[in-house]
């Protein structure tokens, strides 16, 4: 057995902790957490903890690992921290003395209280709420309209959720982005993103991916996912994800905003227009300002990608009227919300020929800066 003292920490110490400040991870097997888990830790089973830990800490922040006694948890915190993790520590006597110390936890049984205003609602009910959970939303881009998306599909008991975003968070994004907080800055935003979402809803598996989606990855990444949520502020990211979309025949739900405005729509492929129906090609860059020289309200970006979450959870339950086929078009001065018809583009050279997708390419060399929300008025 392995003593390492300065390696642990007490159950009244991490109690008393800030828990944005400290990444919590439960090294059991499944069958262990699935009766019942510390409230925000993230699931990571030991056989897979040194090839995983890097995407959701850097070797600076401050992880407390936990078993049920404390032997195995202390085992790998030791381990890890000869991979180059300096603040790693073991819950000392594991999760057997939170419990017995009364400390919060959460149990499988809680399901029926978190999900009981979606069980009330006919259109979702029991079944429903299994399907949410039994479903696989990817986000790409945990920014101002991934921020609010992902939250509220987190709440929502979507059972996967994929975070795709390279960026880290800056100080200049928290006017927005509600996934992140000011002690995050410099953090990446998918390890963020991860830590908030797990402390929301401890049903949901976050998968993150501090990747740039190019055409070499693209495929990988989205397979597998029942739905896309374009939560992205760039053209090239957005023709990319609409070409992928084909191939894999996932719906797509957009969004974008600027300054006092937004707009949402649901492209899914063959059954409706998609992206380049839409958009056949970007604007000029004089004609679309990045959010950094035009401005955004954070509350706007918040509807947006509110709205979007509304027509993913739509499209999993299959019920209500997407916005297949419909462009909603939201100005935040006037509160005016309009909605325009968009058909699908017979010469469309991405989705006129369900036996031909187009090909994947990267399309940085023409497209628009950062930022730009797409104008069809």
């Amino acid at each position: 057995m392995i003593e390492h003292s300065d390696m642990e920490i007490s159950v009244a110490d991490l109690a008393s902790r800030e828990r944005g400040g400290v990444l919590i991870v439960d090294i059991r097997d499944e069958d262990e957490y699935a009766e019942g888990a510390i409230p925000g830790a993230i699931h990571i089973p030991e056989e897979r903890l040194e090839r995983t830990i890097s995407d959701y800490a850097s070797h600076d922040d401050e992880i407390v690992l936990y078993c049920d006694g404390g032997r195995r948890s202390l085992t790998a915190a030791h381990s890890l921290a000869q991979t180059g993790y300096s603040r790693v520590v073991s819950l000392a006597e594991g999760s057997n003395a939170w419990r017995r110390a009364g400390q919060p936890w959460y149990t499988p049984n809680a399901r029926a209280n978190r999900y009981a205003r979606h069980i009330a609602l006919p259109e979702i009910g029991r079944q429903g709420q299994q399907l949410l959970l039994d479903s696989k939303v990817l986000i790409v881009g945990a920014g101002g309209l991934g921020s609010p998306a992902a939250l509220y599909l987190t709440a929502a008991g979507v059972g996967t959720v994929g975070i795709v975003d390279f960026d880290d968070v800056a100080l200049s994004n928290l006017q927005r982005q509600i996934l992140h907080t000011t002690s995050r800055v410099g953090m990446s935003k998918v390890s963020s993103a991860a830590r908030t979402l797990n402390d929301l809803n401890p049903d949901v598996t976050v998968v993150p991916y501090r990747n740039a989606l190019d055409a070499d990855n693209v495929l990988d990444i989205v397979r597998g996912y029942d739905v896309v949520l374009d939560g992205t502020d760039n053209f090239p990211t957005r023709y990319l994800l609409t070409d992928a979309s084909l191939h894999l025949r996932v719906p797509v739900v957009y969004g974008a905003a600027l300054r006092f405005e937004g707009q949402v729509s649901v492209f899914k492929p063959y059954d409706g227009p998609c992206y380049r129906c839409l958009f056949p090609e970007p604007p000029p860059p004089e004609l679309a300002p990045s959010c950094a020289e035009a401005g955004v309200l954070g509350a706007v970006t918040g509807i947006v990608g509110s709205i979007e979450a509304l027509e993913v959870i739509k499209l999993l339950l299959g019920v209500g009227e997407p916005l297949v086929g419909r462009l909603l078009v939201y100005d935040a001065l006037d509160e005016d919300v309009r909605v325009l018809r968009v058909r699908r583009d017979p010469a469309c050279p991405a989705c006129r020929d369900a036996s031909r997708p187009p090909r994947l390419v990267d399309y940085d060399w023409h497209c628009a800066p950062a930022g730009t929300m797409d104008r069809v008025l």
